[in-house]
């Protein structure tokens, strides 16, 4: 969430010179099969268009430089996500993280969070205000809400939590409230319309469609997810004022109100428009394709030094739907390319990117932006990010897809949610010496907390994936999936990542053959090996790609799958000597001592590392050209490596296991 206004701000450093990174799983090809070749880690993929992008004429300078017009022509995706409550969570990271999401959310009292809502209204509240983001001084005021809404929908969706969904139906009943006793058009939320008077003239303000957009999105999830109708007729009424306020612009007046941020207002009118079956929703959606921003991506040009990461990513997001329910080529060139770009060029090894909210420097040059500032990857741009992926890889299955996701959800995602309590953090710092600083329980609400709440409400969507005949197992934790409309249940048993194994193990099938696809990541070896009905497969999978078995299940066949893990570097191209060191997909962090840090760091943005005990982070040597040989496993503790003959001698753990001070970037000589 851009806050350069309202809170205080590094400013930014003059126009740097630049150079290539990339993350080894992004896609350079998104158009390709599933099936890819292997490539070796740290390598990047080829910087070539994606095979069924539109070739630009030189004629087509400005894809969009008429007015849209929306028009239904659904795309077919190649794979499909399984209904959330088709997978249900084991017990392991998933489950774990997941159950410390809900004790936050519903700690938090319905009467506190509604508080600015009915205080707009002019309804009579006597709850004790929240603080933070949700103070009734700050203009986000109501985005949390909208989140938790939507966190309440995705994990009653998940789980029939009743408790959950019960929630979430009283923040619907209390928005209602609000919205009635305002009558104003159908206009609702924890700030007066005048906000938007301020939009229009274009006067100084916090972004209220950015919160509009939360509030519209909460709603429309207690729908379509709890099955909550009154979220609906809530949310038709509050875009039909969304319709009106924006239906009178001109489209260089609009263009110039959407240089404030608008989170994914496209996105969510898509989306209603695709849930109610009326386009016209679509065409108000319309009206929020910034074109200033769309049109360089279109035709393969990274022009996004300089801006604000979290308020574009949800903006492709819109572009990825607005494809998906039109067909339209030029928002899934714009989807396709801004992945390919942030995924190849602006991304460190942990799969987030940005520093200080922004991207600082042009394309493949983080080894100057890393030392920037200590405030690299925003927690939000992550979630976004991988929401974004999931759409491309629905639409083409590219495995390299799946290990992006991966990457960001073992190391970014699953390491910035603070054990038991449930609070997450804003940024994750790449800088030495860093540590993790979670939000309070009432006193913070940043916008991280709000995608975190609903990550961690969601955890199960990407596990498994079909098309009409196959069965995908894109990500190992253990679960269960149910795919009613085959008669196939399926549940797979692991310790991963703490072992390298998992099994599956068919529970019911049809008497008909159907296939199972098993990802072989990227990060194993050719050594990995699989099992059927405890008998050894003459062949191996390809690292990077999908293992096929075709075949008539039946009940209690085991597929039992090994993917070797070792020691590898993941160095920034552009200054080798900065180097990450991983395990499998794990990207390890050097421990180092908290000390005594004073309350006010631990609970800040990010890191302020001068104001903090200075902490000796050693340069290290590499000895010799495979790190497994210098970063060895420490004897009868899981997942912890020491190094071996340097000056100083380091301890390593995963990064998201790391709350103490860590350092995952290396001078390596």
């Amino acid at each position: 969430m851009n806050r350069k206004n309202h809170l205080s701000r590094r400013s930014f450093t003059k126009s740097l010179a630049l150079a290539p990174i990339g993350l080894a799983a992004a896609s350079a090809e998104l158009g390709r099969a599933a099936a890819m070749p292997a490539q070796a880690p740290g390598s990047q993929a080829p910087k070539t268009p994606p095979a069924q992008n539109h070739r630009w004429s030189a004629q087509e300078a400005e894809p969009f430089a008429e007015p849209l017009t929306f028009a239904r022509e659904k795309m077919r995706p190649r794979l499909q996500s399984f209904a959330l409550d088709e997978v249900t969570l084991e017990p392991g990271p998933l489950q774990k993280t997941r159950d410390w999401n809900r004790g936050f959310i519903v700690r938090i009292p319905n009467d506190r969070l509604l508080h600015n809502f009915r205080v707009n209204a002019g309804l009579p509240s006597s709850a004790t205000p929240l603080g933070g983001w949700e103070a009734p001084s700050c203009e986000l005021r109501g985005h949390f809400v909208g989140h938790t809404m939507s966190a309440c929908g995705l994990f009653y969706g998940a789980t029939h939590d009743a408790e959950v969904k019960a929630k979430g139906d009283g923040l619907v009943a209390g928005i209602a409230e609000c919205q009635a006793k305002l009558n104003d058009n159908g206009y609702v939320s924890a700030f007066p319309a005048e906000f938007f008077g301020r939009l229009d003239r274009g006067e100084k303000v916090w972004a209220p469609f950015y919160t509009l957009h939360k509030i519209m999105a909460g709603l429309l999830d207690m729908n379509t997810l709890a099955g909550n109708q009154q979220a609906l007729d809530v949310l038709v009424k509050l875009s039909g004022w969304v319709d009106a306020w924006t239906a009178d612009k001109t489209e260089e007046h609009m263009q110039q109100i959407l240089n404030t941020e608008y989170g994914g207002m496209n996105e969510v009118l898509y989306n209603l428009a695709a849930v109610t079956g009326n386009d016209h929703w679509a065409t108000v959606g319309d009206r929020f394709t910034k074109k200033i921003f769309f049109t360089p991506l279109a035709l393969r040009r990274d022009e996004l030094k300089g801006l604000h990461m979290n308020t574009h990513v949800p903006q492709v997001i819109g572009a990825a739907r607005r494809y998906e329910l039109s067909s339209d080529y030029r928002f899934g060139d714009v989807s396709r390319f801004f992945f390919e770009t942030v995924s190849q060029a602006r991304t460190y090894a942990t799969g987030g990117a940005s520093n200080d909210e922004h991207w600082l420097v042009q394309p493949d040059h983080l080894g100057i932006e890393i030392h920037m500032s200590p405030n690299h990857q925003e927690c939000c741009c992550a979630y976004n990010m991988m929401k974004l992926t999931r759409h491309l890889y629905g639409w083409n299955g590219d495995e390299r897809l799946m290990a992006y996701y991966e990457r960001n959800l073992l190391n970014h995602r699953l390491g910035t949610i603070q054990p038991e309590s449930g609070h997450t953090i804003y940024f994750l710092s790449l800088a030495p010496a860093a540590w993790k600083s979670p939000c309070t329980e009432d006193d913070s609400f940043w916008c991280c907390t709000g995608t975190g709440v609903e990550e961690y409400s969601k955890l199960n969507n990407t596990i498994y994936y079909h098309d009409d005949d196959s069965l995908y197992v894109n990500l190992y934790f253990s679960s269960q999936v149910n795919w009613r409309a085959r008669g196939v249940r399926l549940r797979q048993t692991t310790s991963f990542p703490e072992t390298d194994r998992t099994m599956l193990t068919v529970e019911s099938s049809p008497a008909q053959p159907w296939t199972l696809r098993l990802r072989i990541p990227a990060w194993t070896t050719a050594e990995n090996t699989v099992m059927l009905n405890g008998k050894p497969l003459e062949v191996a999978g390809t690292p990077g790609s999908y293992l096929t078995l075709t075949r008539t299940w039946k009940a209690g066949d085991r597929v039992e799958l090994t993917m070797p893990m070792r020691i590898t570097a993941e160095p920034l191209s552009d200054d080798p000597t900065q180097q990450a060191f991983l395990y499998g997909p794990l990207v390890l962090a050097g421990q180092f001592p908290k000390q005594d840090l004073p309350e006010d760091l631990q609970h800040d943005h990010g890191p302020k590392i001068a104001k903090a005990l200075p902490v000796d982070v050693p340069r290290l040597v590499a000895k010799g050209a495979d790190p497994g040989e210098w970063i060895k496993p420490v004897p009868g503790q899981s997942l912890t490596f020491r190094t071996v003959g340097q000056a100083q001698e380091v301890t390593f753990k995963p990064l998201n296991q790391s709350w103490q001070r860590f350092a995952v970037y290396w001078t390596v000589a």
